[in-house]
């Protein structure tokens, strides 16, 4: 679950990470155009960006609680006990698709804990304290076995051979990496508080990134730079609920109050029309 920021004193808006890889979905659908190629292989792209982190969906529904906030624990402070169970099960449930759905969620995991392989700043779980390492390091290590064996898979796939190629490979999880942290942007931040972002190694082609620039215009616009979507100004929404530390105390607890408690909607539009600084595409 992500817990969006919010002015001191006011509900927080809570998003279910089904909710977060449906914006991301929205995404992956407007991607591409006559500079960005569009995700290739199509159906499986889609597949993995819609459930990359499927692994989260019974603790959503019950969740844990940070007793700093009272509220369900946000993403990036999910104990490791915890969160290193989605992190195996968003590829364990991704492979039973596709062995290519499973073998990019679990560069996905993986990529997580470790700096996102070195090609992005949004990392967010990359921190682990020394004594819950083994634990996370129990998790990657079965990651890695899992892509080996995945991997295997696909090279006897003579339609699938290509898509291992590590340029190729490395294009796909560049692309997702980049619609998650696009949605990230949105999910956790509130709009009062979202400012110009770099988005690092976006991949145009297999061989060739850049670096994308959102910044915050009028009216629920944000401006990109360069521009990845098919639509410029296309509209994009994401759901979830404002809670208060007090929703837990109602009959059947936190599981309760996430049934009960109505979504709320914030919509925005992505549009082009601006010019970063040089050096930043």
């Amino acid at each position: 679950m992500i817990i969006q920021t919010a002015p001191s004193g006011t509900p927080r808006l809570a998003i279910m990470m089904y909710e977060h890889t449906a914006l991301c979905l929205q995404f992956a659908h407007a991607f591409g155009n006559d500079r960005f190629e569009p995700l290739s292989p199509a159906q499986q792209m889609i597949h993995v960006v819609s459930h990359h982190d499927a692994g989260w969906f019974d603790f959503d529904r019950d969740p844990k609680i940070d007793p700093a906030t009272g509220l369900p624990y946000n993403l990036v402070e999910t104990p490791p006990e915890f969160i290193t169970v989605t992190s195996r099960l968003s590829p364990e449930f991704n492979q039973h698709q596709h062995p290519y759905c499973g073998l990019i969620s679990s560069m996905h995991s993986w990529g997580l804990y470790n700096g996102r392989y070195g090609l992005s700043k949004l990392v967010l779980l990359d921190k682990i304290a020394a004594k819950d390492r083994p634990l996370a390091d129990k998790m990657l290590n079965g990651e890695l076995e899992r892509q080996k064996r995945l991997k295997a898979e696909l090279a006897a796939d003579p339609e699938a051979q290509a898509w291992i190629d590590e340029r190729k490979l490395f294009q796909n999880y560049k692309a997702l990496q980049f619609l998650d942290t696009l949605a990230l942007y949105f999910n956790r931040i509130h709009p009062d508080e979202r400012v110009e972002q770099a988005f690092e190694n976006v991949p145009l082609s297999p061989e060739r990134d850049v670096t994308v620039t959102i910044r915050p215009a009028a009216a629920d616009t944000y401006h990109l730079s360069p521009f990845p979507f098919a639509a410029d100004g296309g509209e994009f929404a994401f759901r979830g609920r404002r809670l208060s530390p007090a929703d837990g105390n109602r009959p059947g607890g936190w599981p309760a109050a996430l049934r009960e408690i109505p979504a709320d909607t914030e919509y925005f539009r992505l549009a082009s029309g601006w010019t970063p600084h040089a050096g930043s595409s």
